[in-house]
């Protein structure tokens, strides 16, 4: 005699379509505004010119250099960074059971530009230049990297550390991620003061989020370590699901929590360390998305995180394509658009009387 699963209910069914269609729907979006940031820009391109150029037929040289050269490699980074940091967000806010925990909130993006910082000025590897499509070029870029990782990762420590001390609340935890940031801040001005001009100018154009100044080996970089981290993320779904309900409950069920924790800290943080080494401090896209997501699908990380990474990537991509009209032919950086977006949808989640 065979046993017969149970099958799920209609209702069920609907209630799961519904969820993975609000992905696709996200993820379609993120697609069509890739298409139209393409040609949008101080030199416009119609949709079929982009069209024609993605394919191989360029209608000139100018078209095929600005879609190729300039604009796809900085809207793959604007895609990648953002569903990377939403996804970061989503995870630290379940490892950590905080509603604030995001990188640029509990202080690890501050850490990783402290240590760019750090970088810039004992290594020298900063330098200006006057092509106009990079201001300023990395010489050994992994140097960054490293320094930045060394500095994510200590901020992460010291939030671990409080977060296994009994009794500690989320409200002390996000204390702590403004004590770090202010702290990592202080820092990066005191390298600022000690700086020269050169090392300056680096130093504060590395501050401004911006998506303009990647490359193809940057997004060759992100790609790898985010798809990495998705795919970490993704296994650990049912652990996230688990600790949702409790440190107790999940030991419970199986779930080696303390190890869940610190891994999936110090995957944000490396991924946090490269986006922040290549493009920059952009807050409040791995803070929001997450929630608005969930209002939406829920809180099962099976579809939380594909669906907050679809969100992401839509979110930073638009964002750094409005960046690049509002002053045209100026840009933007994508990170000032982000801020000035995040926060007033943040305080709309808190004014609607429900904890985000």
């Amino acid at each position: 005699m065979h046993f017969v699963p149970p099958q799920p209910s209609q209702e069920y069914t609907r209630y799961i379509g519904r969820k993975v269609s609000f992905i696709i729907v996200l993820t379609l979006a993120a697609a069509a505004c890739l298409l139209f940031s393409l040609g949008l820009g101080a030199a416009d391109l119609s949709v079929p010119a982009v069209v024609r150029t993605l394919f191989g037929q360029p209608d000139s040289e100018r078209a095929r250099l600005i879609i190729w050269n300039i604009r796809m490699p900085q809207a793959l980074a604007a895609l990648t960074a953002g569903a990377a940091l939403a996804l970061c967000g989503a995870a630290m806010q379940s490892v950590l059971r905080n509603p604030l925990g995001s990188p640029f909130t509990l202080g690890i993006s501050h850490a990783a530009a402290f240590g760019a910082a750090l970088a810039v000025l004992f290594l020298g590897d900063g330098r200006m230049t006057a092509t106009a499509g990079e201001a300023m070029l990395l010489t050994q870029p992994m140097l960054i990297v490293a320094a930045a990782f060394a500095a994510s990762l200590a901020a992460a420590l010291v939030i671990l550390g409080l977060a296994q001390t009994r009794g500690a609340t989320p409200e002390v935890l996000v204390l702590t991620g403004v004590a770090l940031g202010a702290l990592f801040t202080a820092g990066t001005m005191l390298l600022q003061y000690m700086a020269d001009d050169t090392q300056l100018a680096a130093m504060v154009f590395w501050t401004f989020g911006d998506t303009a100044r990647a490359n193809w080996t940057h997004v060759a970089l992100l790609a790898v370590v985010s798809l990495g981290a998705a795919a970490y993320f993704m296994a650990n779904a049912w652990n996230y699901n688990a600790m949702d309900a409790g440190d107790e409950t999940a030991r419970g069920l199986g779930v080696a929590v303390n190890r869940v924790r610190m891994l999936g800290m110090l995957v944000a943080t490396l991924v946090t360390a490269v986006i922040i080494s290549f493009l920059g401090i952009i807050g409040f896209v791995g803070l929001v998305t997450p929630h608005l997501v969930r209002r939406v699908v829920g809180a099962d990380h099976r579809y939380l995180l594909p669906a907050t990474a679809a969100a992401g990537a839509l979110l930073l991509l638009g964002a750094d394509t409005a960046a690049r009209l509002v002053l045209a032919p100026k840009v933007l950086p994508v990170s000032v658009l982000t801020a000035f977006l995040g926060a007033p949808v943040f305080f709309l989640l808190i004014l609607k009387g429900q904890r985000p």
